[in-house]
């Protein structure tokens, strides 16, 4: 595995919800650090009572940052909208606060969630993070990979919806354990196997993953833009 990712530049990684950015490129985010890449987080959303308690998300933060820090991001970045409620916002008010950040943080790379993901907050963030990343100036992101995210990705009707079909995979042998150590964090979002947010079912989809490459484990992603 060679772990020049230079041209990656600096990082961010779009996130519907705490959790979706580790189990989507969790890997990909450590490896990526380790090569000494700045990698930012955007939490786009926040669970607000009575939907979620707010000893819930104060717990679910936590975790983040332990999740974080063995992950080795750099900052993350809170926006605070509605969780499960995106869609009742007027869209302008999602495409301000993603570009807004976009803007100020002018990555590199964007990571951002499917657009054929079953949950629609995570449908309204990948419109966003187009409309905040559209071609208009030099220093606009030069590459932008949409990653899957488990019980969300793959609960979609593919055939019939947007299914996604990796054409970018990255190697993560080496940072895999890492992965589950910082989904393991998340110790309210684990789930027991056979369920798809269980640590068991993580490694598995890892596996498949890199055996599609001959590596022992890889994360997929969809390319949708790269500018060379």
């Amino acid at each position: 595995m060679t772990d020049d990712l230079a041209h990656f530049g600096k990082v961010l990684v779009i996130a519907p919800h705490p959790d979706d950015e580790v189990l989507g490129c969790g890997g990909t985010m450590a490896r990526l650090a380790d090569s000494g890449q700045d990698v930012h987080v955007a939490i786009v959303t926040k669970g607000y009572e009575p939907a979620f308690s707010a000893s819930l998300v104060d717990q679910v933060r936590d975790e983040l940052s332990a999740a974080h820090t063995i992950l080795g991001v750099k900052q993350c970045h809170f926006l605070d909208l509605p969780a499960a409620a995106l869609d009742t916002l007027p869209g302008s008010q999602i495409n301000a606060a993603i570009g807004q950040l976009v803007s100020d943080l002018m990555p590199d790379t964007l990571f951002i969630p499917f657009v054929g993901d079953v949950h629609r907050d995570h449908q309204l963030v990948f419109t966003a993070a187009l409309v905040a990343s559209r071609p208009r100036a030099q220093d606009v992101p030069r590459r932008i990979l949409a990653y899957e995210t488990l019980s969300e990705t793959n609960w979609a009707a593919p055939g019939i919806t947007e299914a996604f079909l990796p054409n970018v995979y990255l190697d993560i042998s080496a940072t895999i354990e890492r992965k589950i150590e910082a989904f393991a964090a998340f110790k309210s979002q684990v789930k027991p196997f056979p369920d798809e947010r269980s640590l068991q079912t993580l490694r598995a989809l890892a596996t498949v993953r890199g055996s599609t490459i001959f590596r022992a484990a890889a994360e997929g992603f969809m390319l949708i833009r790269q500018i060379i």
